[in-house]
């Protein structure tokens, strides 16, 4: 099994570019792409407060916490693009906190 490690930033897609028959305040300009069928490790963590990484599809979620290391484990075993939210009290942008992870098969797996 090989490790790979992606560092990056994503942010919500203003409701003026959204496309057709996207998703309002869930779409994102950069979402997590995994592999169907494989097994993934996500590693959560925080640069100001505490939040929670939460994809209730895909049932996972972690508290992301400054100076902390969270780990999440998962197969993905349904192709499909599924969105979550940060589940904590954060802050004032708390409702403008979106995840998508776009899980892709076969030779269709390429970022």
């Amino acid at each position: 099994m090989a490790d790979f490690q992606v560092e990056f930033d994503r942010f919500l897609v203003p409701t003026a570019s959204l496309p057709l028959g996207g998703s309002r305040l869930l779409e994102v300009d950069n979402p997590l792409v995994l592999p169907v069928g494989v097994g993934c490790r996500i590693i959560v963590t925080s640069a100001d407060v505490l939040h929670a990484w939460a994809l209730p599809a895909l049932t996972l979620k972690a508290d992301a916490a400054p100076g902390r290391l969270n780990r999440l484990n998962t197969t993905p075993d349904q192709v499909g693009i599924y969105y979550g939210q940060c589940s904590e009290i954060c802050g004032v942008n708390h409702r403008f906190m979106p995840i998508a992870v776009e899980v892709r098969g076969g030779g269709a797996f390429s970022a």
